[in-house]
């Protein structure tokens, strides 16, 4: 894995060239779009000015009609110019963290390992990720993508019109990584709201049956944070061990952000909530920063923090 002074000199030999051939890309879709909603005020202005008018109508509704058919080509062009942008620097970021890391930029997390690791029971209507990550560091294989799910409810107001509403059960970072042990039960790691809201009145509220037993732990820290369910205490007891739920502790503070782990099977699984897309390119300023080059290589560096934080190389247990 290179360090980050290696990521400077990649930024300046490979990646700026690289951002400042796709910079007249960003630029040409802005004007795309700009000029979009400039010919939807044309065709505004023709339906508001000339009522009554049928001339007026007809070419407000062509201009219209011309204004969808500019926004589609804005929206074709901004593809074309997250593909590249993709292919030609992200794909260069992850080769400097590791060249035999595979990314496929279109592809997510299946469905079948979002379920399987059971911290999101909730059924999704809409399941949406992209910038899947896999590979192996040291001797622990992983896997991460960008991941948004959302469930739909649909209200009827009073006259009988009906309207859709999307809600976010997850968005953000989903990764899951071997934990080097055969886990026979299933131990869920989630945020502590409840707690942290109402204090003492808010443990009346953590007991949830469907994920099994409430596990109180002896670090009083973790148990601000963090709230503990497994169908089996002395396993869950077993794999939180002091220097765990320390890792956990600093991966939190490391990213600032709410963070939700179950151990099924013989994999950990994490799942980091950001309210923003990661490893988009930036559309309304230009694209040639470092920082932002920068802020990128640490994200995917997220899988390195959490399996040296849990200490994931080290083979001290042995899969039955």
């Amino acid at each position: 894995m290179k360090s980050a002074d290696s990521l400077k000199e990649i930024y300046h030999s490979k990646l700026s060239p690289a951002l400042l051939s796709l910079e007249s890309k960003r630029k040409e879709v802005v004007k795309r779009f700009l000029l979009s909603v400039f010919i939807l005020l044309l065709a505004a202005a023709s339906f508001i000015l000339g009522q009554g008018n049928s001339w007026a109508f007809v070419s407000g509704f062509a201009i219209a009609i011309l204004a969808f058919v500019s926004f589609w080509s804005a929206i074709r062009k901004h593809d074309s110019y997250k593909q590249a942008f993709k292919n030609n620097v992200v794909r260069k970021i992850i080769e400097c963290i590791d060249p035999d890391w595979q990314y496929q930029p279109e592809s997510c997390i299946s469905t079948d390992e979002y379920v399987e690791s059971g911290l999101f029971p909730r059924r999704w209507d809409r399941y949406n990720g992209d910038d899947l990550i896999s590979g192996v560091i040291d001797k622990t294989d992983f896997r991460l993508s960008e991941l948004h799910t959302q469930y739909k409810t649909v209200s009827v107001d009073s006259k009988g019109r009906r309207s859709e509403h999307w809600h976010t059960i997850f968005k953000g970072l989903f990764v899951h990584a071997d934990f080097n042990k055969e886990i026979k039960g299933e131990t869920f790691v989630l945020p502590d709201l409840a707690e942290r809201l109402f204090g003492k009145w808010g443990q009346k509220l953590q007991r949830d049956a469907s994920r099994g037993q409430l596990i109180k732990l002896e670090n009083n820290e973790f148990e601000k944070y963090f709230v503990v369910y497994s169908d089996d205490q002395v396993e869950a007891r077993y794999i939180l061990t002091p220097k765990i739920m320390e890792a956990i502790l600093n991966i939190r503070k490391r990213f600032n952000t709410e963070i939700y782990l179950s151990f099924v099977g013989s994999r950990v699984f994490v799942a980091m909530s950001f309210t923003k897309d990661l490893f988009e390119p930036r559309l309304y300023r230009s694209g040639v920063r470092y920082s932002d080059i920068e802020q990128m290589y640490y994200q995917f560096n997220t899988i390195s923090v959490i399996i040296n934080e849990m200490n994931l190389n080290t083979r001290i247990w042995t899969k039955e």
